[in-house]
């Protein structure tokens, strides 16, 4: 009993035990939705997400290219998290980030690196404004935040549609509705490969982005456990009257943590265009990116460091599910994703019962 005890104590065990729980849950669910959809594939479908990421060397340097901004949207979600604050607002931030880098790249000329601040910067501004409604008004972030999702959408299609020298049509491609070509326009604004590709069997999607992605998630994780900064946002988050009473300005801390986490999401942005692998395509509906963010936060229960290896999973998982065809259409691709991934939300949750089940005391309620 006592060594039950003394596990159910282990904050850092119960929520790997509770994000792999999770993980392996989701993955039953997709394999009956596999079944019911195809049952003479579904074995095979199964067996092309779980393997096809280390199938050959391109394959796995598309997971590290995928997984990059991944992290950085689920480092904006989960540091929104530390400080109370749900950042739902995560994909407007990304998008413009991404127009700002791209602004850099082919209107502005400018090098990669930057492109990758004016992306940090584009974001930033952009978790300005739900921060400063919670801050002044008290308006619930999340409201705020989905409409600066829209609103960041149609503000960049419209900017772009009327800035003919960001479009492909004016650096020699017929496309006139997605943005030119770095390649094209200026290979200098290309994050460099720094020979990795060559190490991955040419990969053409590998670059150093995933590097920069984990020198930032530890950079995040030194400055909310390692300064006062830190500990004053996670003393916001856990109680802002409390941390009002001693001393800390709370609603300054609630608008810098909402300019970091929209800067984190726009550098996210940034990197995924500035691959030269993908174009920006005017969009009729709102990056999802962002939005995968949340559960790649809520796997990795908002710990930095987490969130680099529930990135690296769910990459692998969405570069996996894109092999699954013919066997599977694209939409049911999409479901099979969709429910792993959001299964894999719930880890809060396993927590909370694991924790109940080793101490043995299911009456007693568990604070996450």
């Amino acid at each position: 009993m006592n060594k039950k005890k003394r596990l159910a104590e282990n904050g850092m065990l119960i929520s790997i035990l509770a994000s792999v729980v999770s993980i392996v849950f989701g993955l039953i669910f997709g394999f009956v939705l596999l079944f019911i959809l195809n049952p003479a594939k579904a074995g095979v479908g199964i067996n092309a997400m779980l393997t096809t990421g280390f199938s050959s060397l391109d394959q796995f340097g598309k997971v590290l290219y995928q997984s990059a901004p991944l992290m950085l949207c689920g480092l904006s979600v989960g540091f929104a998290f530390k400080t109370g604050l749900f950042n739902i607002g995560a994909s407007g931030q990304y998008t413009i980030g991404a127009f700002c880098a791209l602004i850099g790249a082919i209107a502005l000329q400018l090098p990669w690196w930057a492109c990758l601040l004016l992306a940090c910067i584009g974001g930033g501004i952009w978790g300005i404004f739900p921060g400063l409604f919670k801050a002044l008004f008290n308006v619930n972030e999340v409201i705020t935040s989905i409409m600066f999702n829209w609103i960041g959408m149609f503000l960049v299609n419209f900017l772009l549609a009327n800035m003919p020298i960001m479009l492909a049509s004016a650096w020699g491609a017929s496309n006139s509705d997605r943005t030119a070509a770095l390649s094209a326009a200026n290979p200098g604004a290309v994050i460099p490969k720094a020979g990795l590709d060559k190490i991955l069997g040419n990969s053409s999607w590998i670059n150093i982005s995933v590097f920069i992605a984990v020198l930032v998630a530890l950079l995040t994780f030194f400055i909310l456990n390692k300064t006062t900064f830190g500990y004053e946002l996670k003393a916001c988050g856990y109680n802002k009257e409390a941390s009002r009473y001693a001393g800390i300005n709370a609603n300054r801390n609630v608008v810098l943590s909402m300019i970091i986490a929209g800067a984190l999401s726009g550098l996210g942005g940034g990197i995924y265009y500035l691959a030269g692998t993908i174009q920006y395509v005017l969009e009729k509906s709102i990056l999802s990116m962002g939005f995968n963010g949340i559960p790649v936060a809520l796997l990795a229960n908002s710990n930095p460091i987490g969130t680099v290896f529930s990135a690296l999973f769910i990459s692998y998982i969405q570069v996996g599910g894109s092999a699954m065809q013919p066997n599977f259409s694209s939409e049911a691709t999409d479901i099979i994703i969709a429910v792993i991934i959001y299964l894999a939300a719930f880890s809060l949750l396993m927590r909370g019962m694991i924790i109940r089940l080793l101490s043995g005391k299911k009456e007693k309620e568990v604070k996450a």
